[in-house]
């Protein structure tokens, strides 16, 4: 079994739901007290979250490949960064290191393709819904899609990821406002829904909206889980 590394806390609140997953889905697959081999990595997410609104992104950059080279060094086989946001950097962090870097949006795209749909709506950050290192890459890597709220609406997600999820706040209202807002995406054509936030999946969940949604924390962790167990004897 390989070592998983998780470079996690951005928020803590969602890369608990990451060890949770990844563990279920290795018990799953091998039973008894069987478990998942995982090096990680929890940063403090205040200062990150100061620099991502700061515009400071080569700051936020230096933090995580610094982490991910204390990941691999401890003895990770592969990586895993456990926030759609941060994958802005992703690039600068695989080139810190000497071992594969899992990418978000690639699990996403694949359980996307694997379902037939093509055209997509993308809650997340402002970062995330509104720039081209993630929505880009499902378009020109895979072909799919993306459509994105308006800029009220987008305000919106946003402002409760970092004022209410990041926190472990869930309130009826905002659950309301994302349902309301996840409804829009599909009237403008969009098949599915992608939960582009890590923290998302805490307040929407597939039993609230017909419209079908892709929580990324779960396909990222599944993916992890796959990749880990692809060497199991």
């Amino acid at each position: 079994m390989k070592t998983i590394g998780l470079l996690g806390g951005m928020s803590w609140e969602s890369t608990v739901g990451y060890y949770r997953a990844i563990n279920m889905g290795v018990k799953s697959a091998l039973g008894g007290l069987h478990s998942a081999k995982i090096v990680m990595y929890s940063v403090d997410f205040d200062p990150i979250e100061k620099l991502q609104h700061q515009n400071n992104w080569s700051a936020t950059a230096s933090i995580l490949a610094d982490a991910a080279s204390k990941i691999e060094a401890g003895g990770a086989d592969f990586l895993l960064i456990c926030t759609n946001t941060m994958h802005k950097v992703a690039q600068q962090v695989e080139e810190a290191i000497n071992i594969p870097l899992l990418h978000i949006a690639d699990a996403t795209a694949e359980a996307l393709l694997n379902d037939g749909v093509s055209t997509v709506g993308l809650l997340g950050t402002g970062f995330t819904m509104e720039e081209d290192f993630y929505k880009g890459r499902l378009h020109t890597k895979y072909g799919v899609n993306v459509v994105i709220p308006n800029p009220a609406d987008r305000a919106i997600v946003h402002d409760v990821i970092y004022r209410e999820l990041c926190q472990g706040k869930i309130t009826g209202q905002s659950k309301k406002e994302y349902l309301r807002i996840i409804e829009s995406l599909a009237k403008k054509g969009a098949q599915a829904v992608i939960l582009g936030c890590t923290e998302i999946g805490m307040l929407v969940k597939q039993e609230d909206t017909a419209t079908a949604l892709y929580d990324t924390t779960i396909l990222h962790a599944s993916k992890a889980v796959k990749y880990a167990l692809s060497s199991w004897r």
